[in-house]
Protein backbone atom coordinates (compact mmCIF):
# COMPACT_ATOMS: atom_id res chain seq x y z
CA UNK A 1 0.00 0.00 0.00
CA UNK A 2 1.67 3.18 -0.70
CA UNK A 3 2.58 5.86 1.82
CA UNK A 4 -0.39 8.47 1.06
CA UNK A 5 -2.70 5.68 1.30
CA UNK A 6 -1.75 4.42 4.46
CA UNK A 7 -1.58 7.68 6.13
CA UNK A 8 -5.04 8.39 4.47
CA UNK A 9 -6.33 5.17 6.20
CA UNK A 10 -5.39 6.13 9.57
CA UNK A 11 -6.75 9.51 9.33
CA UNK A 12 -9.84 7.86 8.68
CA UNK A 13 -9.79 5.65 11.52
CA UNK A 14 -9.26 8.73 13.88
CA UNK A 15 -12.43 10.15 11.97
CA UNK A 16 -14.20 6.66 12.31
CA UNK A 17 -13.87 6.77 16.01
CA UNK A 18 -14.78 10.23 16.70
CA UNK A 19 -18.35 9.47 14.86
CA UNK A 20 -18.45 6.62 17.17
CA UNK A 21 -18.01 8.80 19.98
CA UNK A 22 -20.95 11.17 18.98
CA UNK A 23 -23.07 8.00 18.27
CA UNK A 24 -22.56 6.87 21.94
CA UNK A 25 -22.76 10.08 23.30
CA UNK A 26 -25.94 10.47 22.07
CA UNK A 27 -27.85 7.10 23.05
CA UNK A 28 -26.30 8.10 26.09
CA UNK A 29 -27.87 11.38 26.47
CA UNK A 30 -31.29 10.06 25.29
CA UNK A 31 -30.87 7.32 27.90
CA UNK A 32 -30.58 10.00 30.50
CA UNK A 33 -33.59 12.07 29.04
CA UNK A 34 -35.57 8.54 28.65
CA UNK A 35 -34.95 7.72 32.41
CA UNK A 36 -36.09 11.11 33.66
CA UNK A 37 -38.77 11.93 31.64
CA UNK A 38 -40.26 8.03 32.10
CA UNK A 39 -39.96 8.32 28.03
CA UNK A 40 -40.56 4.30 26.91
CA UNK A 41 -40.62 5.24 23.55
CA UNK A 42 -37.53 6.91 23.75
CA UNK A 43 -36.34 4.07 26.16
CA UNK A 44 -36.46 1.86 23.16
CA UNK A 45 -34.92 3.38 20.94
CA UNK A 46 -31.90 3.32 23.00
CA UNK A 47 -32.55 -0.62 23.24
CA UNK A 48 -32.84 -0.77 19.67
CA UNK A 49 -29.68 1.47 18.50
CA UNK A 50 -27.54 -0.65 20.70
CA UNK A 51 -26.97 -2.67 17.49
CA UNK A 52 -25.95 -0.03 15.70
CA UNK A 53 -22.96 0.73 18.14
CA UNK A 54 -22.16 -2.69 18.29
CA UNK A 55 -21.52 -2.54 14.30
CA UNK A 56 -19.65 0.47 14.50
CA UNK A 57 -17.44 -1.38 17.16
CA UNK A 58 -16.44 -4.31 15.02
CA UNK A 59 -15.94 -2.71 12.07
CA UNK A 60 -13.49 -0.25 13.59
CA UNK A 61 -11.73 -3.56 15.47
CA UNK A 62 -11.35 -4.89 11.42
CA UNK A 63 -9.58 -1.99 10.13
CA UNK A 64 -7.40 -1.81 13.40
CA UNK A 65 -6.38 -5.47 12.70
CA UNK A 66 -6.16 -4.92 8.79
CA UNK A 67 -3.43 -1.90 9.79
CA UNK A 68 -1.98 -4.34 12.28
CA UNK A 69 -1.56 -7.15 10.22
CA UNK A 70 -1.06 -5.63 6.71
CA UNK A 71 1.42 -2.77 7.63
CA UNK A 72 3.03 -3.77 10.73
CA UNK A 73 3.26 -0.30 11.78
CA UNK A 74 5.60 0.78 14.55
CA UNK A 75 6.48 3.55 17.19
CA UNK A 76 3.75 6.41 16.65
CA UNK A 77 1.66 4.69 14.15
CA UNK A 78 1.38 1.45 16.34
CA UNK A 79 0.38 3.09 19.62
CA UNK A 80 -2.13 5.07 17.07
CA UNK A 81 -3.61 1.84 16.37
CA UNK A 82 -3.53 0.16 19.49
CA UNK A 83 -4.97 2.92 21.26
CA UNK A 84 -7.88 3.40 19.00
CA UNK A 85 -8.80 -0.03 19.36
CA UNK A 86 -9.18 0.37 23.60
CA UNK A 87 -10.57 3.91 22.78
CA UNK A 88 -13.26 2.16 20.89
CA UNK A 89 -13.89 -1.18 23.48
CA UNK A 90 -14.66 1.68 26.18
CA UNK A 91 -16.91 3.49 23.79
CA UNK A 92 -18.72 0.54 23.16
CA UNK A 93 -19.56 -0.49 26.82
CA UNK A 94 -20.53 2.77 27.40
CA UNK A 95 -22.96 1.86 24.66
CA UNK A 96 -23.87 -0.95 26.74
CA UNK A 97 -24.52 1.32 30.00
CA UNK A 98 -26.69 3.79 27.73
CA UNK A 99 -28.78 0.44 27.07
CA UNK A 100 -29.42 -0.18 30.58
CA UNK A 101 -30.51 2.92 31.54
CA UNK A 102 -33.39 2.47 28.67
CA UNK A 103 -34.04 -0.92 30.06
CA UNK A 104 -34.30 1.03 33.93
CA UNK A 105 -36.95 3.19 31.84
CA UNK A 106 -38.92 0.42 30.74
CA UNK A 107 -38.50 -1.30 34.48
CA UNK A 108 -39.27 1.45 36.82
CA UNK A 109 -43.10 2.17 38.29
CA UNK A 110 -42.39 5.20 39.98
CA UNK A 111 -39.92 7.95 40.45
CA UNK A 112 -38.37 6.55 43.69
CA UNK A 113 -36.09 9.53 45.39
CA UNK A 114 -35.91 12.53 43.10
CA UNK A 115 -33.42 14.25 45.58
CA UNK A 116 -31.06 12.26 43.41
CA UNK A 117 -30.26 14.33 40.81
CA UNK A 118 -29.25 11.43 38.15
CA UNK A 119 -29.40 13.75 35.12
CA UNK A 120 -26.58 15.97 36.33
CA UNK A 121 -24.21 13.33 37.60
CA UNK A 122 -24.91 12.23 34.08
CA UNK A 123 -24.25 15.11 32.46
CA UNK A 124 -20.67 15.57 34.19
CA UNK A 125 -19.42 11.95 32.88
CA UNK A 126 -20.76 12.73 29.52
CA UNK A 127 -18.57 15.90 29.55
CA UNK A 128 -15.57 13.43 30.86
CA UNK A 129 -15.90 11.57 27.99
CA UNK A 130 -16.02 14.33 25.16
CA UNK A 131 -13.45 15.71 26.67
CA UNK A 132 -11.29 12.83 26.54
CA UNK A 133 -12.13 12.08 23.09
CA UNK A 134 -11.20 15.61 22.53
CA UNK A 135 -7.70 14.96 23.94
CA UNK A 136 -7.94 11.75 21.73
CA UNK A 137 -8.46 14.41 18.77
CA UNK A 138 -6.03 16.93 19.04
CA UNK A 139 -3.16 14.46 21.17
CA UNK A 140 -3.37 16.11 23.92
CA UNK A 141 -1.81 14.50 27.15
CA UNK A 142 -2.59 17.91 29.98
CA UNK A 143 -5.80 17.02 28.72
CA UNK A 144 -5.91 13.71 29.86
CA UNK A 145 -4.46 14.03 33.29
CA UNK A 146 -7.26 16.98 33.88
CA UNK A 147 -9.98 14.07 32.64
CA UNK A 148 -8.20 11.87 35.58
CA UNK A 149 -8.19 14.32 38.23
CA UNK A 150 -12.48 15.28 37.67
CA UNK A 151 -13.04 11.23 38.21
CA UNK A 152 -12.48 12.06 42.03
CA UNK A 153 -15.11 14.44 42.01
CA UNK A 154 -17.90 11.96 40.08
CA UNK A 155 -16.70 8.89 42.60
CA UNK A 156 -17.81 11.13 45.34
CA UNK A 157 -20.88 12.45 43.51
CA UNK A 158 -21.95 9.22 42.81
CA UNK A 159 -20.75 7.73 46.89
CA UNK A 160 -23.04 10.47 47.95
CA UNK A 161 -25.74 9.68 46.09
CA UNK A 162 -25.81 5.64 47.03
CA UNK A 163 -25.64 6.59 50.93
CA UNK A 164 -28.67 9.21 49.94
CA UNK A 165 -30.38 6.10 48.45
CA UNK A 166 -29.52 3.30 51.13
CA UNK A 167 -30.20 5.74 54.22
CA UNK A 168 -33.09 7.58 53.14
CA UNK A 169 -34.66 5.52 51.62
CA UNK A 170 -34.90 1.82 52.99
CA UNK A 171 -33.67 3.07 56.78
CA UNK A 172 -36.14 6.40 56.57
CA UNK A 173 -38.90 6.01 54.25
CA UNK A 174 -40.07 2.96 54.00
CA UNK A 175 -40.44 3.26 58.20
CA UNK A 176 -41.88 6.32 57.56
CA UNK A 177 -44.76 5.65 55.23
CA UNK A 178 -45.70 2.37 56.45
CA UNK A 179 -45.43 -0.21 53.98
CA UNK A 180 -46.18 -3.11 55.51
CA UNK A 181 -47.81 -5.13 52.48
CA UNK A 182 -45.18 -7.57 51.15
CA UNK A 183 -45.46 -6.94 47.57
CA UNK A 184 -45.65 -3.15 47.67
CA UNK A 185 -41.62 -3.66 49.67
CA UNK A 186 -40.83 -5.73 47.53
CA UNK A 187 -41.78 -3.26 44.22
CA UNK A 188 -39.96 -0.70 46.27
CA UNK A 189 -37.33 -2.66 47.07
CA UNK A 190 -36.65 -3.13 43.25
CA UNK A 191 -36.67 0.56 42.47
CA UNK A 192 -34.04 1.36 45.54
CA UNK A 193 -31.80 -1.70 43.29
CA UNK A 194 -32.20 0.05 40.04
CA UNK A 195 -31.55 3.19 41.17
CA UNK A 196 -28.27 1.98 42.56
CA UNK A 197 -27.72 0.34 39.89
CA UNK A 198 -28.17 3.66 37.58
CA UNK A 199 -25.89 5.39 39.74
CA UNK A 200 -23.24 2.99 39.25
CA UNK A 201 -23.65 2.66 35.80
CA UNK A 202 -23.02 6.58 35.86
CA UNK A 203 -19.63 6.23 37.78
CA UNK A 204 -18.26 3.80 35.50
CA UNK A 205 -19.24 6.27 32.67
CA UNK A 206 -16.80 8.60 33.98
CA UNK A 207 -14.01 5.28 34.76
CA UNK A 208 -14.13 4.83 30.89
CA UNK A 209 -13.81 8.29 30.32
CA UNK A 210 -10.47 7.98 32.55
CA UNK A 211 -9.95 4.71 29.98
CA UNK A 212 -10.14 6.38 26.94
CA UNK A 213 -7.92 9.36 28.55
CA UNK A 214 -4.91 7.12 29.44
CA UNK A 215 -4.90 5.21 26.35
CA UNK A 216 -4.37 8.68 24.51
CA UNK A 217 -1.65 9.49 27.16
CA UNK A 218 -0.03 6.46 25.86
CA UNK A 219 -0.40 7.08 22.83
CA UNK A 220 0.95 10.75 22.67
CA UNK A 221 3.43 10.78 24.78
CA UNK A 222 4.36 6.80 25.24
CA UNK A 223 2.93 7.41 28.88
CA UNK A 224 1.72 4.57 31.15
CA UNK A 225 1.04 6.95 34.05
CA UNK A 226 -2.66 6.65 33.86
CA UNK A 227 -3.23 3.23 32.59
CA UNK A 228 -4.45 0.80 35.61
Amino acid sequence: MPRKDYQQKLEDLQDDVLYMSEVVLERFRMGLDALEQKDEELAQDVIEGDHEINQLYLDLEQDCIDLLALQQPVAGDLRFIAASFKVITDLERIGDLATNLGEYTLDATRDVYPDVDIQSIGEETLAMVEDAMMAYAEQDAEGCFAISDRDDDIDAHCERASELVVRDLIETELEEQGKTDDEDIEQFLQEVSRMLLTIRDLERVGDHAVNIAARTLYMVENDDALIY
